[in-house]
């Protein structure tokens, strides 16, 4: 089996799970997969994708993982006894073979949202594996011993002054389950004072470290109608969010509708309630000076707030942006794809979004262009026009 624990996925699934449980449990969401990595045909490993996800469906969580969830101060007593019922259904996603149509592949999972919130990390993580399994049957992994090694010199050589944290936000686009593990196992034992912990929650639990995460885009896009009206969206979900965590989980993600239209929701009740930002798209040093100048406005300390990087991140930018920040704020680093894929192949870029939720489009409308999600170009218009965006291509 490719996941054999149902807690193999990112934190903030569960996180925002919890949310869905006790706020909107009678949502309904559709996702949609894409391929953004060209030339890339997954047909002829459809059949073993397709099985791969039978056998996800037929896990359920153990009882020590409900004890470890259960462990988290976060997470309700309510919310892992559902967990011990959960289970995926194999009737919401619908898998189909395109060998005519790259990728070649489709994959739309559609459903109550408390029943399908949990398939994208594992499925994405499935989708990643089986094509490296059958496209590079005797991976490099000496060669990716070399890299990981040279990365964690680095680390090493990186003044202690400047508290240089990393994290892993791997799971998706990883090369193995194997080789994500023994990176973690790696990380751990080599760097303890500069390796904050994982995402992933059973990689967490089996090695002893801090798993991380809060909120992702599909949570602020599901707003889009959920909320009261959509120019409210925004501030709906961190509203509802605050209402939730009450203070904890407090990191926000910036970039669901640019960071013009986040910086004017993110008023002076967010900036003081809530631990920091994430960022995700578009130049991270603007990025970071953007929130720097947007706190002192709102008469906060920058210096006691926290900004999250995580977007495409290496090993040399994310060192060079806690250098340029020091002093001016908390910086904290997750990288995902050139940890957890790093073995001298391409990897593939796949992602799942969220398209629909009860019925009406969602979309993302992001720094980078590329990273625009939306299926209705009318609907994406509409967006930007409520938020006065300027424009960009869907990606």
């Amino acid at each position: 089996m490719i996941i054999e624990s149902l807690l193999d996925t990112d934190l903030y699934k569960f996180t925002m799970m919890q949310v869905v449980l006790h706020h909107f449990p009678g949502a309904q969401v559709e996702y949609t997969f894409r391929c953004r990595t060209r030339d890339v045909d997954l047909a002829p490993h459809f059949d073993d994708m397709r099985d791969a996800i039978g056998d996800l469906c037929a896990l359920r969580f153990g009882d020590d993982e409900l004890a470890y969830l259960r462990g988290l101060r976060f997470m309700k007593s309510d919310f892992v006894d559902f967990l011990g019922l959960f289970h995926f259904n194999a009737k919401y996603i619908q898998m189909r073979r395109l060998p005519d149509e790259p990728p070649g592949i489709e994959i739309v999972i559609r459903g109550p949202w408390l029943h399908t919130i949990l398939f994208e990390i594992p499925v994405l993580a499935v989708v990643s594996e089986v094509y490296f399994r059958r496209s590079r049957p005797r991976p490099d992994y000496d060669g990716g011993r070399r890299r990981l090694a040279e990365k964690i010199e680095m680390v090493r050589r990186t003044n202690p002054a400047l508290g240089f944290k990393v994290s892993d936000f791997g799971t998706r686009r990883r090369f193995s389950r194997q080789w994500h593990d023994e990176i973690i196992g790696t990380l751990k034992r080599e760097v303890p004072e500069s390796f904050a912990g994982t995402s992933n929650v059973w990689l967490a639990m089996k090695h002893g470290v801090t798993p991380l995460g809060t909120m992702a885009h599909e949570y602020m896009q599901a707003c889009q109608a959920l909320g009261p009206r959509l120019r409210d969206s925004q501030v709906f979900a961190f509203d509802v969010w605050a209402k939730e965590y009450r203070g904890d989980l407090g990191i926000a993600v910036a970039d669901t509708y640019g960071t013009d239209a986040f910086l004017r929701d993110f008023d002076m009740y967010f900036c003081k309630l809530f631990d920091g930002a994430r960022h995700d798209s578009g130049d991270p040093f603007e990025w970071g000076e953007r929130l720097i100048a947007h706190y002192r406005k709102n008469r906060v300390d920058p210096r006691t707030k926290q900004l999250i990087f995580s977007d495409q991140l290496s090993f040399p930018l994310a060192i060079e942006i806690a250098r340029r920040f020091h002093g001016r704020a908390i910086t904290a680093f997750g990288i995902g794809t050139n940890l957890t894929n790093d073995l001298g192949y391409d990897a593939l870029n796949i992602v799942i979004k969220m398209t629909e939720c009860n019925g009406q489009p969602v979309a993302k409308v992001s720094d980078a262009p590329g990273k625009t999600v939306s299926k209705d170009p009318g609907y994406l218009a509409y967006l930007r026009k409520v938020y006065g965006l300027e424009r960009t291509e869907a990606g």
